[in-house]
């Protein structure tokens, strides 16, 4: 008779493998839920890049068609706009013609605006580039009438691009004044006035500043110039040696003529970063196409910590929500502060870092405080506390100024009576170091310094005694003739001068009389 089965034997296998079945359906849904998700980004990512590209084509289609319209425009209108150039050539002409038969004395003084523009206009008329050069350059005091009136002159001229070209090459692009002797005077700012004032007289009188009425002659020459400066930047020690109003020059020159270049964008990038902190570079960089680059040259101003200038150029691009101006301008005078505290812990001149500390401090209020006001930002960061601190600031300055009082002093000369001087040079501790050996140890009167033998009498500034006079005849004494250490001289002891016996080594005179020679202090402890 056979065995039974043990059913525990039938069920185990049966319940392991359904186990297995189980666990195999789950790795199954789980992956095809994955394999699910996946293909379902991977087209929403293609719904997106396709609706991005059917922007894209759009946008160029829309660009392409005002391009053609664009075309078309300057097409139609160049030949009133020729017609216009050329009839106000011959108005010019006519006018230089008129001017030359008629014409006055013109060295007589301008005394106003009108006078001024008769002036420039009598050099713009008769394509005088030289003397209207040399009459902008002496009228520095009255840039903001010259920069009124200068564009008016220049629409009299026959070639204004020509003249204008012809008047600053003096200086630009290479300097060819073999003296200056308007005391090394940098006639950049002259530069970049005229080259600002042609703007409006070359532009399209149709369609506007898209189209520069400049002849191909002048812009090649135009071109040859940028060119020269290029080349003249290693002879100047490379870009970073360059001076700020040769470039600002270089800039205004080729947005002046309508000649910036694509390849030179990193070139123009380096000089207006490295020239930031002037007025006009933030519009000057757009106008040389570096607002796509914007952004990257903001945060470089902020990493050399020129927040200030940063926040101009956020405001020129419109870039206020990625670079907010209030933070930059509180870090900017964070970083000014810290500047002060560096320089004002010099050992070696206390007074003069203490100054310097004072003035970089104020000179970064004043900034924050006009551009607060300047771009109505008193709501976000109110300036009073800003205006306290100047205050304070500029209190302790006029303080310092006040000439401290003199206590009475009952010494006198010992040749007239008279009282002594203040002792203010021998109050100085470090006044004077030599390397001779030491004199023998004296006990003088404290208006006096020491001095070793053989070095040369003191020179004392005039400055030093007030409205005192000097004394007539001044008491000598020699430290080798000199008693013995602590031997202590008394002016009320000696009857007069002439009764100290052997006096081989004569002491300054007071008040700048006598031989004159070299202070042994420096000019910035008499303050």
């Amino acid at each position: 008779m056979g065995t039974i089965p043990d059913p525990g034997e039938l069920t185990h296998p049966s319940f392991d493998e359904f186990q297995r079945q189980t666990s195999l359906m789950t790795s199954c849904t789980l992956l095809w839920k994955e394999l699910s998700d996946h293909f379902t980004c991977l087209e929403q990512d293609l719904l997106k890049k396709s609706e991005a590209l059917r922007h894209k084509i759009q946008t160029l289609d829309h660009q392409t068609k005002e391009s053609l319209d664009e075309l078309d425009k300057r097409e139609v209108s160049i030949q009133g706009s020729v017609q216009i150039a050329l009839s106000k050539v011959e108005k010019s002409m006519e006018a230089a013609l008129k001017a030359l038969e008629t014409e006055d004395d013109e060295n007589g003084e301008v005394d106003d605006g009108d006078g001024l523009l008769l002036k420039l206009k009598s050099f713009c008329l008769g394509m005088d580039s030289g003397g209207f050069w040399r009459f902008i350059t002496g009228k520095k005091k009255e840039l903001e009438a010259l920069r009124a009136k200068i564009h008016l002159a220049l629409a009299e001229c026959i070639d204004p691009p020509r003249f204008v070209l012809e008047a600053i090459s003096e200086v630009f692009p290479l300097d060819k004044r073999v003296e200056k002797s308007d005391g090394g005077n940098d006639l950049g700012w002259a530069c970049v006035l005229v080259l600002e004032s042609l703007i409006p007289v070359v532009v399209d009188p149709v369609i506007g500043k898209s189209r520069i009425l400049v002849t191909p002659s002048m812009k090649e020459r135009a071109k040859e110039i940028a060119e020269t400066w290029k080349a003249s930047l290693e002879e100047r020690g490379g870009i970073e040696n360059v001076r700020t109003p040769d470039v600002h020059t270089f800039l205004q020159h080729l947005v002046t003529f309508g000649i910036v270049k694509r390849e030179d964008i990193n070139l123009y990038r380096k000089l207006v970063v490295g020239s930031a902190w002037r007025k006009q570079m933030p519009k000057l960089a757009v106008s040389l196409g570096l607002g796509d680059i914007m952004p990257d040259m903001i945060e470089e101003l902020i990493s050399r910590g020129q927040q200030l200038d940063a926040v101009h150029f956020t405001y020129e691009v419109d870039l206020l929500d990625k670079f907010p101006p209030v933070p930059l301008l509180k870090a900017y005078l964070k970083d000014a502060k810290k500047a002060a505290a560096a320089i004002s812990e010099d050992p070696n001149n206390a007074g003069r870092a203490m100054h310097l500390a004072a003035r970089k401090e104020q000179s970064a209020l004043r900034a924050v405080i006009k551009c607060i006001e300047e771009y109505k930002l008193q709501a976000e960061f109110p300036p009073e506390n800003l205006k306290k601190r100047l205050e304070q600031l500029e209190k302790v300055k006029v303080e310092k100024r006040k000439p401290a009082a003199v206590p009475a002093n009952k010494r006198t000369r010992a040749n007239n009576g008279g009282p002594m001087p203040p002792a203010k040079a021998g109050r100085l501790t470090n006044a004077y170091v030599s390397s001779y050996p030491a004199a023998p140890a004296f006990v003088r009167s404290p208006s006096h310094s020491q001095y070793p033998a053989g070095v040369p009498p003191y020179h004392s500034p005039p400055s030093m005694y007030g409205s005192r006079s000097p004394p007539t005849n001044p008491y000598t004494y020699s430290p080798e003739s000199a008693p013995h250490a602590g031997y202590t001289y008394s002016p009320e002891a000696a009857p007069h001068a002439g009764s100290f016996p052997t006096p081989p080594m004569s002491y300054p005179v007071y008040g700048g009389y006598g031989k004159p020679m070299a202070p042994a202090y420096q000019p910035a402890y008499y303050r």
